[in-house]
């Protein structure tokens, strides 16, 4: 019998077992997640090297929430993000030096700051997000569009999953 490293023997614990996650549609949930999250990563940073050279990958997903909903606080940012205020403060002050951002008082509250994406911000991304759109259809152009709809469909229902 082989020891999975848990002291659990090859299964796991009974309660893992009961729990279904051994099942064969999670294992394949687990493999294929895998490999999509892999490639997303990968592709984040080839996006975010076409939008400028210097730009960090994890900066990506920031100027495409930017991008979708308009001015926001840091600290909205880095709780959608997932980061540190620390960390949200770093990567705003290299968008800004790359010009892609910039901010400006809230009119609600003179102590805060909102961060908005510049023009050139703005020129960029959405030339990227347009290519990157243009990518996916055309390696999913033998897909019909309903199950490109559903596929859409799951994943939402998937991310706002996630997000409790």
């Amino acid at each position: 019998m082989q020891d999975n490293g848990n002291g659990d023997g090859p299964g796991g614990d009974s309660a893992l077992a009961a729990s279904g996650v051994d099942q064969p549609a999670f294992l394949a949930l687990e493999r294929e997640l895998t490999v999509l999250l892999r490639r997303a990563r990968a592709s984040q940073g080839e996006m975010a090297r076409e939008v400028h050279p210097d730009l960090e990958s994890s900066a990506y997903g920031l100027l495409v929430r930017l991008d979708e909903c308009g001015k926001q606080r840091a600290t909205e940012l880095a709780g959608y993000i997932g980061v540190g205020k620390a960390t949200m403060s770093r990567q705003l002050r290299a968008l800004e030096e790359l010009g892609l951002v910039a901010r400006e008082p809230d009119p609600a509250d003179g102590r805060a700051w909102l961060v908005a994406l510049t023009q050139e911000g703005q020129d960029r991304v959405r030339r990227v997000r347009e290519a990157r759109r243009a990518r996916y259809a055309g390696r999913l152009a033998d897909w019909d569009t309903h199950e490109v709809t559903e596929l859409a469909r799951l994943l939402h229902q998937l991310n706002r999953g996630m997000e409790k």
